[in-house]
């Protein structure tokens, strides 16, 4: 089977046609050395690529997950013993196809997770790419959820909750410094690399959505999940790296109160209550909460995007980096509503798994409709799925199809 590998290969200095790769200065750090130009589209990654077979270099173990589009597993390197996640993505080149996503947008989540570097943020080690699969090769992320992590805690100060903020905010920033904005920032994705730690460590992760912003270039989208999108979104309005700020605001509100500012009845009721952009601190909820931790969430949670605060700018405001003993002391006395965290919390589980079999249903019900033939007929005429009898990502397709019969 053709493959191809990254393996190898330093992601910050890997060069591509008409383009010389960044060297680091005298004293540079990581953030400072990793590539803010990256490699783009299929050239790009095609120039990159050596020959190798994942499991060649790659001992394939136990599967952590599965989706729509392919399988998670925990892999280990054969050079090294290093433990790393293995995400195997069915992919399509032709618009008839129902299984894979199209293959440009994996390139495009590739191609900005070879710019970064930050302890903040997943790593992408290596790559494998095949006419029908692209297999990447992920820092191993085991600690769970962070959200998840909180609500076993019997309870947590407004203190703890910035350590935390702090991490995430780091990683923000760092991406928005190049010109990076994530776009689906919300509790699923923010992750810890281990819990069983005295300070467990913030990773950020997906970055399925991720754009790289470009001076003079106006990017739209309607994508992202209800609760947390902002109301450019929502208007199809262009959007910037202040649209990640307002999910962080999100994220803050819910953190402290266990309460989410837009929830509706409905994701049509959800996202009105957005584009109105009102919301209140109820005093159930926010009782514990410092007024430091409001005005946090006040210059976050603004409608006009030009108005909210960065990254940067978050990263100095009194509730995170306090200026006086005063106001640490407002903070260590704070608290969050444990009560309704966990309540919040196991709803929003229980919605993720109700949606997954949903979607599941869907597409037993979408095959059902139209005939496997006919989808094989459609799914043959795709060059994404001319491989060879028996290769990989064929065993991989069968292993999607049957899991859900």
């Amino acid at each position: 089977m053709g493959w191809g590998s990254l393996h190898g290969a330093d992601p910050a200095h890997c060069h591509t046609p008409g383009r010389q790769a960044a060297e680091p200065g005298p004293g540079a750090s990581p953030q400072d050395t990793a590539s803010p130009a990256g490699i783009a589209g299929s050239e790009g990654l095609a120039a990159a690529l050596s020959p190798g077979n994942v499991e060649d270099l790659y001992e394939l173990l136990e599967k952590l997950g599965s989706g729509h589009f392919g399988v998670v597993k925990r892999c280990q390197e054969r050079s090294t013993g290093t433990f790393y996640a293995a995400k195997f993505v069915k992919t399509r080149r032709c618009r008839g196809s129902r299984l894979g996503l199209e293959r440009a947008q994996v390139e495009r989540e590739v191609t900005i997770l070879r710019q970064l570097d930050h302890p903040n943020i997943m790593r992408l080690h290596d790559l494998f790419v095949s006419k029908a699969e692209m297999v990447l090769i992920l820092e191993l992320i085991s600690g769970g959820e962070l959200f998840d992590f909180i609500a076993e805690k019997e309870m947590l100060s407004e203190e703890e909750a910035i350590e935390f903020l702090g991490q995430i905010l780091r990683g923000v920033e760092y991406l928005h410094a190049h010109h990076i904005a994530h776009f689906d920032l919300k509790p699923e994705n923010i992750m810890l690399q281990e819990k069983h730690v005295p300070k467990p460590w913030i990773k950020i992760i997906d970055f399925g959505l991720a754009q790289h912003l470009e001076d003079g270039v106006t990017f739209k989208s309607l994508c992202g999940t209800p609760q947390y999108i902002a109301p450019e979104v929502i208007n199809y309005e262009p959007l910037s790296s202040a649209t990640d700020m307002w999910s962080i605001g999100v994220i803050t509100y819910i953190l402290l109160s266990g309460l989410s500012p837009f929830q509706g009845e409905t994701d049509a009721e959800t996202l009105s209550n957005v584009v109105a952009g009102t919301y209140e601190f109820e005093e159930r909820c926010f009782s514990q909460t410092s007024e430091m931790a409001k005005d946090f969430i006040r210059q976050l949670l603004v409608k006009e995007p030009g108005h909210r605060m960065t990254a940067a700018e978050c990263l100095v405001h009194p509730w995170i980096k306090p200026l006086s003993r005063k106001q640490v002391a407002n903070r260590s006395r704070s608290s969050i509503n444990m009560k309704n965290f966990r309540k919040f919390n196991a709803r929003r589980k229980w919605k993720l798994s109700y949606n997954m079999v949903s979607a599941c249903n869907r597409l037993c019900r979408t095959r059902l409709l139209c005939g496997l033939r006919k989808e094989d007929e459609e799914l043959r005429r795709c060059e994404s799925d001319q491989e060879e009898e028996g290769s990989h990502p064929v065993t991989l397709l069968r292993q999607r199809r049957s899991s859900c019969s």
